[in-house]
């Protein structure tokens, strides 16, 4: 089995690239879906997020108030690693744990596991190849403030708070731009899917 880690930066389109990755074939795990999981009401992660940042980042039905959470950590580098140590190994133990089942049930697959964080935390190395999703910085900040409704300093605050694009570009072993058009991005998924494959086999 190829596991492959996909990363990019914050509204780089990371999402969209791993979903292309799934039409062409690969298994896809989202690191963000499983974060999601493991901070639901009564799972550790959510008692400890509790015990570290209190009730009012807490919706009223127990679920984590993700957007006033985001908006803090992004202001605030200690909250941020405060957050990242909580949630970080239990999605990354969870993502272990997944891997081990499709290993045993499909040799021979290309696994495609987007980790928004995976050169940061230095978890490049647990994988066979690295991809870079990128956009130039302007792309981000525009994209970030339609998502996000935020002000052009708030959107430069949180792309400081991770490594730039430009940097995780010079540890990809490929690179998806996603500055134009679905199609484009599309095209350049399906040739290095096409490699992983070979890789695979």
């Amino acid at each position: 089995m190829l596991k492959v880690g996909l990363t990019g930066g914050i509204a780089s389109g990371k999402s969209t690239v791993t979903e292309a990755f799934a039409q062409v074939g690969a298994t896809v795990l989202d690191s963000d879906k499983v974060a999601r999981e493991v901070v639901l009401p009564g799972q550790p992660a959510w008692r400890k997020l509790q015990q570290a940042f209190g009730p009012e980042f807490f919706l009223p039905d127990g679920e984590v108030n993700r957007s006033k959470l985001r908006r803090l950590v992004f202001a605030d580098p200690e909250e941020r690693e405060k957050l990242n140590a909580i949630v970080h190994p239990k999605v990354m133990k969870e993502i272990n744990r997944r891997l081990e089942q499709l290993t045993t049930s499909a040799q021979d697959a290309v696994v495609v596991v987007e980790v928004p964080l995976l050169l940061e935390v230095g978890a490049a190395h647990r994988f066979d190849r690295v991809i870079v999703v990128y956009v130039t910085e302007n792309v981000q900040i525009k994209r970030l403030r339609q998502r996000d409704g935020l002000s052009l300093k708030e959107a430069r605050r949180a792309l400081s708070t991770q490594m730039a694009l430009n940097k995780k570009v010079e540890q990809a072993d490929y690179v998806i731009d996603n500055s134009g058009t679905r199609d484009e991005t599309r095209a350049q998924v399906e040739k290095v899917w096409q490699v992983l494959l070979e890789l695979a086999r």
